[in-house]
């Protein structure tokens, strides 16, 4: 006897596989639609409570909250400067408070009361202000997205340097007594300029022979500072932490850990701001997760500022791209009495910090 089946039965085995291999196929295709569809609804919906495009977003409501004991200053006054888009803040002679956006710089005295308000013909990113040291004290320079503008303390527009090309982000700017320092975050590097705007040399480009790293800037906050000791700190935060360069380009120290605890720095890229007290020690703010911190001079951790619970209650978190400030970032600065200022950008305002009262007994 033949053992084949009948070649009708053949045919009817093989319609009945392909008919399942279909269904599977199309079960397959509706659950990944569905999926799609559900995240994409997902994706949408958070875009449109916050008012930016789709992005990358994350849910890190657990580290939201600070431990009370571990906040060791409070809020004591707060400036509102009236610009719809406050990007940054700085100190100067006389403990001057200066507030850039829109296009303006505004300038402030110590209690808050409003000097006067300095029309610009861009969007300025970034500010700093001659100190005492300083060959021309009071200077202010500002920092557009691709070139330097220099007035003088009563405003006047000295000079505007050259453009440094479209690959050029820049995001902060610090004075020394004989340099200016501009942090490019499109081109990662921080560019030295004398006080005439010559540019005459450049920090922390990779050198595997000088032993350094380079830095890594994902997204465009890039910050530099120079500290007492003369050295020009630079935070590198791709690799989450500060270093301190020579004026030469010398890496002397670095110091920071990546980390979602307060110790660390949390996200792709952290800090994204800093400021350095008149004690030494150095204030930072972070992306993401809005929260400003105190650490010693050596990078270790002393306490917390203020966090998300005042500085973005209920805000959604969103991944920047690195050429594109979608949203303007806390800022800080610190005067000669060891205040902390921090830009609030989603509120509009400068906030004041002072230590908080020893307790008695």
């Amino acid at each position: 006897m033949d053992p084949r089946p009948p070649a009708s039965n053949a045919v009817l085995i093989a319609a009945v596989a392909i008919l399942a291999l279909a269904l599977v196929a199309a079960l397959g295709i509706v659950g990944i639609a569905a999926w799609s569809s559900a995240r994409l609804r997902s994706r949408t919906a958070a875009a449109q409570s916050s008012g930016l495009p789709p992005a990358f977003e994350y849910d890190l409501s657990e580290l939201k909250r600070i431990d009370p004991a571990r906040i060791g200053y409070c809020q004591t006054a707060e400036i509102v400067p009236g610009l719809k888009q406050a990007r940054a803040v700085a100190v100067g002679l006389d403990d001057r408070i200066f507030v850039a956006g829109d296009k303006a710089v505004a300038t402030f005295q110590p209690a808050g009361s409003k000097v006067a308000q300095i029309a610009l013909d861009d969007e300025p990113r970034a500010i700093a202000v001659g100190g005492g040291q300083h060959a021309f004290p009071g200077r202010l320079y500002v920092a557009m997205k691709g070139h330097v503008e220099v007035f003088d303390p009563a405003g006047k527009r000295l000079a505007a340097w050259g453009d440094l090309g479209p690959r050029a982000v820049l995001t902060s700017i610090a004075a020394a007594d004989q340099d200016v320092l501009v942090a490019d975050a499109g081109n990662r590097i921080v560019l030295r300029y004398d006080l005439s705007g010559k540019l005459v040399g450049q920090i922390g480009r990779r050198d595997r022979d000088r032993d350094i790293p380079g830095f890594v800037v994902p997204s465009p906050y890039f910050d530099v500072a120079v500290s007492a000791d003369g050295l020009v700190r630079v935070a590198n935060p791709g690799m989450h932490r500060i270093e301190g360069y020579t004026l030469d380009g010398h890496l002397e120290v670095s110091w920071g850990k990546q980390g979602d605890l307060l110790e660390g720095f949390c996200g792709c890229c952290n800090p994204a701001n800093f400021a350095i007290l008149p004690d030494g020690r150095f204030v930072t703010a972070e992306k993401g997760i809005p929260r400003v911190k105190v650490y010693s001079e050596r990078g270790e951790f002393v306490c917390a500022v203020v966090g998300p619970e005042v500085l973005a209650p209920g805000a959604t978190i969103v991944e920047e791209t690195r050429d594109e400030l979608r949203l303007p970032v806390v800022d800080v600065a610190a005067d000669g009495k060891g205040r902390i200022l921090v830009l609030d950008p989603g509120a509009g305002k400068v906030r004041v910090f002072e230590p908080k009262p020893a307790k008695e007994g």
